[in-house]
């Protein structure tokens, strides 16, 4: 079988897995193996169809780890590392925060376990993070876990200008003289930085950006360095760099993931300590978090294609 195509057909399949086509059929319209159609025809990305054969066959074998990507947050960091210590770094929780839509395509690669996103205001969310996930190959075999939400606005090193910013905004040109640090396209804090401006009917094109930073905490530094003026972030991110934060709105802080993998012990962990006094404590301490509903299922893509 020649590897020239990254996807497979019915046929290809029951070749690669030594399957007759019936049963590939029905594993796809059940949800099981890695598929969408196509003009009415089933198609198998080639490198989902190895990681679901992985993961069926692998019996605990990567049970001893759990590769996070997606969007920056104080709180997960430092959730995941208190969980490796805890467990005496027997297992190992990589987490790469390389911005919501970024992970979101490393998962649809089959490279990470889980996404961490946030793409908008609360209340929104619903809509919102389905609307974006929807949008990636093997969303149908994806769940939307709420981690928590997490208070999201401007960081800035002057006292000054957060309190104009706090009292009445700062609106027009006085804010397009200012020195900014954005994010990537395709970071949750650019969509923020957007939506905001379009909020004080400003255009984000006319921002005088003097850097474009990866993660809220390259963001952070940037404005301590004296580099920018002022940037979105997160308010554990402005408390942690020791900066002036001038709250926006309230987001969602979610996690993509595989059903399969919603069921892992390594990532109910996260769950259960985001729900344990110690982790109720360090929301507080890092501050700008409510983790009353940590862990609750609120997506699941497989019920979106049934409906």
């Amino acid at each position: 079988m020649t590897h020239s195509s990254p996807y497979m057909t019915v046929k290809e399949v029951a070749q690669y897995l030594h399957l007759n086509e019936k049963k590939v059929y029905q594993l796809a319209s059940d949800g099981h193996l890695p598929a969408t159609k196509v003009t009415g025809k089933w198609l198998f990305p080639r490198s989902l169809v190895d990681q679901w054969l992985l993961e069926s066959s692998h019996h605990g074998l990567l049970t001893d780890r759990l590769l996070l990507a997606g969007s920056d947050d104080p709180l997960l960091r430092f959730a995941l590392l208190r969980l490796m210590k805890a467990q005496q770094y027997q297992a190992l929780y990589s987490y790469m925060p390389t911005g919501t839509q970024a992970g979101l395509s490393l998962l649809s690669q089959g490279l990470i376990d889980a996404c961490a996103v946030h793409w908008g205001r609360a209340e929104e969310s619903h809509l919102r993070h389905p609307g974006l996930i929807r949008q990636y190959a093997g969303a149908r075999h994806w769940v939307l876990v709420h981690l928590y939400q997490r208070q999201q606005g401007l960081m800035m090193r002057d006292a000054q200008l957060a309190q104009q910013l706090q009292e009445a905004g700062r609106q027009g040109e006085a804010l397009y003289r200012l020195n900014w640090v954005v994010r990537q396209e395709g970071a949750g804090a650019q969509r923020f930085l957007k939506d905001w401006l379009q909020e004080q009917h400003l255009d984000i094109q006319r921002l005088k950006a003097s850097c474009i930073a990866l993660t809220e905490q390259e963001v952070a530094a940037a404005i301590t360095r004296g580099q920018a003026d002022l940037g979105p972030g997160a308010e554990a991110v402005a408390v942690e760099a020791g900066l002036h934060f001038v709250p926006i709105y309230q987001e969602s802080f979610d996690l993509v993931l595989p059903r399969q993998v919603f069921f892992r012990t390594l990532i109910q962990q996260v769950f259960d300590w985001l729900n344990s006094a110690e982790g109720r404590r360090a929301a507080q301490h890092l501050q700008g978090y409510d983790v009353s509903l940590s862990g609750r299922l609120t997506w699941n893509g497989e019920q979106r294609e049934s409906s």
